[in-house]
């Protein structure tokens, strides 16, 4: 049975409200705009609904099983799904239409 410290332990490290965006190893240059990040453990107060194929299901859950073995990453499927999300908005938005988003859109 889980000790009362583990049910109600923090599931996002609290950061200033003046925290950079990004890796915070170094701030966005003039110009540059900051690094969007997934929000990861925390409670999400909004949903989406996403109907997909057997075989796409499949393919999340053998790479959450492949994030699990081969990198000792115990995600659940949707913060698999945020991440991937967050990796395609970002590349949408630093290249537009020489996204890997836009091509693959485009070649429907």
């Amino acid at each position: 049975m889980p000790s009362a410290d583990d049910l109600f332990r923090p599931t996002a490290p609290a950061a200033p409200p003046e925290a950079p965006q990004g890796d915070g190893s170094t701030p966005p240059a003039a110009g540059e705009p900051a690094r969007k990040r997934p929000s990861g453990r925390v409670r999400h107060d909004e949903k989406m609904t996403v109907y997909i194929t057997s075989d796409e299901l499949l393919a999340v859950e053998q790479a959450r099983l492949t994030l699990r073995s081969a990198h000792a990453l115990a995600i659940d499927r949707g913060r698999l799904v945020r991440e991937a999300l967050a990796l395609a908005l970002a590349d949408l938005e630093e290249r537009g239409e020489d996204s890997a988003l836009v091509r693959r859109l485009v070649e429907e």
